[in-house]
């Protein structure tokens, strides 16, 4: 995994490719109920998309399979809307991935898991809903060659609000997986956990378009989505409007990225065509201009994984004291926007978790709201355990001094029904926004 990551950041840049039903109809989400004949690029040419990255110094591109609505651009045999009910059954993807591999460049896939098309909703997943999405999946990740990441969406947003537990997150994970296991697979909406967390994502993603922002000592390998223009899918007025400019995407977004383990994804959304406008193409050849790939980044370093859920969650929680409206749940919630905090003056303290029966768990986490606040700009915390009630008495499994915001440690498995997170003060009222317990797959 490790080596994976270096490998993606090391690309440093890549493009967006927003094309799907949405392109044929100004709209950023695609008309569910729309034919599949207006999907009609007359002049595709995915080898100009190619040369435009190259003439950017990308190394890779990333392409809408299927957008909100539930369109797909390639001809799937499940019974989705796709190209194959289209008369001319174009198969963007296979042009998308041959052109770029020819061009020397890496290929990601973006798949949205909310589709309208197919009624793939809160509250209204079923088995075969499932089983539709893994059939897709299967589809792009065994006739389209080796993928290199994969960008899920619509998923755990709180616009589409499937959780990941009803479109089980490991169980799709595990999927692509067994079926290209040097694949990375990242999911946009899983930017609210903390960022020095890989929560539900082998790369941790950020949209700038939606105000998420890196962690200016942002360590986790990470990507950063953001326009060229106003908007992800192209729009008929989007050929004379203006773009973002040169200096901002390299000197603003591109170059401090690049120095924070951050590959930056630029979108350049294809015409109705299927191709690049040539305002489009200008403005990256003006950025391949004023940027070249410098090479290696900074060695990055091990991080944990995330892929399945908090057993603390909703659990009985208690703590070493508790402050008038103040509740150790707070801290095991499953917000990161809340937290628990000791009586002021108090200089050490802990806060305990009952799973209600002995459960296997490999993985526990302290996250403190670093950085949420003015007035928390580091960790309050000076030293920190972990233990469990084990024969009569706590044993202790991790612990440290002065935490990450996210702290994540990996342990052997072990089993126990109650865990402790005790802790002892470097200032005063040091505050636990997320107390983690899991039992995450090797």
């Amino acid at each position: 995994m490790l080596e994976l990551q270096q490998r993606f950041i090391d690309l440093r840049f890549g493009m967006f490719l927003h094309f799907n039903m949405a392109t044929f109809q100004d709209r950023e989400w695609g008309d569910p109920t729309s034919a599949a004949e207006l999907f009609h690029p007359t002049a595709l040419d995915t080898d100009q998309w190619a040369a435009a990255a190259k003439s950017a110094h990308m190394g890779w591109g990333c392409l809408t399979t299927r957008h909100h609505d539930g369109f797909c651009i390639w001809p799937t045999k499940t019974h989705a809307d796709s190209v194959a009910q289209t008369s001319h059954r174009t198969d963007v993807v296979r042009a998308y991935v041959n052109s770029f591999r020819a061009a020397g460049l890496r290929v990601g896939l973006y798949y949205s898991i909310l589709s309208k098309r197919d009624d793939i909703r809160h509250l209204n997943i079923t088995p075969e809903k499932v089983q539709l999405v893994k059939d897709q999946l299967t589809e792009l990740f065994t006739q389209y060659g080796a993928i290199d990441i994969l960008i899920t969406d619509g998923w755990n947003a709180p616009w589409s609000r499937i959780t990941y537990e009803e479109m089980p997150f490991r169980e799709i994970y595990e999927h692509v997986k067994a079926l290209q296991p040097d694949c990375l697979i990242t999911d946009l909406n899983a930017s609210q956990f903390p960022a020095g967390g890989l929560y539900y994502s082998d790369i941790k993603a950020f949209e700038q378009n939606a105000g998420q922002k890196v962690p200016q000592q942002s360590d986790v390998p990470a990507l950063s989505c953001v326009t060229v223009t106003d908007q992800w899918f192209w729009k008929t007025k989007d050929i004379n409007s203006g773009l973002k400019p040169t200096a901002t995407i390299v000197n603003e977004w591109l170059v401090p990225l690049n120095e924070r383990h951050c590959n930056l994804i630029l979108n350049a959304p294809p015409t109705r065509e299927g191709r690049l406008a040539p305002n489009v193409i200008a403005r990256l050849k003006e950025v391949g201009e004023a940027w070249k790939n410098a090479g290696p980044m900074e060695k990055i370093e091990a991080h944990t994984v995330i892929t399945t859920a908090n057993l603390a969650l909703g659990k009985p929680i208690h703590a070493s004291s508790y402050p008038d409206t103040v509740g150790p749940d707070l801290a095991n919630n499953g917000s990161f926007r809340t937290a628990w905090f000791p009586e002021k003056g108090l200089r050490s303290g802990w806060i305990e978790v009952d799973l209600k029966e002995e459960r296997s768990l490999n993985v526990v986490t302290l996250t403190e709201p670093v950085g949420r606040r003015e007035d928390y700009p580091h960790s309050r915390i000076g030293k920190y355990r972990f233990e469990v009630w084990q024969g009569g008495s706590w044993a202790e499994i991790a612990g440290g001094a002065v935490p990450a915001p996210a702290t994540l440690h990996r342990i052997a498995r072990v089993r126990a029904r109650k865990v402790r997170l005790a802790f002892e003060c470097s200032e005063d009222s040091p505050h636990i926004a997320d107390f983690g317990i899991y039992d995450e797959p090797v």
